[in-house]
């Protein structure tokens, strides 16, 4: 098991949308086993397997104790007004705005035996379950900012010491 690098806004993986697992091999199981070490960094709610430069559809979360991960993972409900919430990425450091997110999140997918497995949840983990997700389908928070609020993040990007 292995911390793996974050990829930072501006990696072409971050856009991508992420390939389906076909086979559980070795090569999906050791990427499980580093979603799980890079999701247990103090700060972190959830990794998908395209912030670590893999573009298959996996993320792991990390949410008031609860460690997981999903193979090919799809939201299936999502329930209750959708409101804006602060919300921030690994792969867009020290930046922070309000995005619209359901507060009810319900996905499925599979786990590494290939049994499929159901998460749910409200507050954090339901906002982590729809950012992970949205990564997989190559979209970051701030493609579902306002467009306003878009324009001023951009900015924030563009000026930072990391972009």
């Amino acid at each position: 098991m292995t911390v793996r690098e974050i990829r930072i806004f501006g990696d072409p993986v971050l856009k991508t949308v992420s390939d389906e697992i076909g086979v559980i091999d070795d090569r999906v199981r050791g990427l499980v086993d580093d979603l799980l070490e890079t999701v247990q960094v103090p700060g972190r709610a959830g990794v998908a397997a395209s912030q670590i430069g893999v573009n298959l559809r996996a993320f792991s979360y990390n949410v008031d104790g609860e460690l997981g991960y999903l193979l090919n993972p799809r939201i299936v409900e999502l329930s209750g007004e959708p409101e804006f919430i602060d919300e921030g990425c690994l792969s867009v450091p020290l930046l922070w705005f309000k995005t619209k997110r359901y507060p009810f999140a319900r996905a499925v997918g599979l786990d590494l035996d290939g049994n499929e497995v159901e998460v749910s949840g409200t507050g954090v983990l339901a906002q982590a379950l729809q950012h992970e997700v949205d990564h997989l389908d190559g979209l970051l928070y701030l493609d579902r900012l306002e467009k306003d609020t878009r324009r001023e993040a951009m900015r924030q990007v563009r000026e930072s010491e990391w972009f």
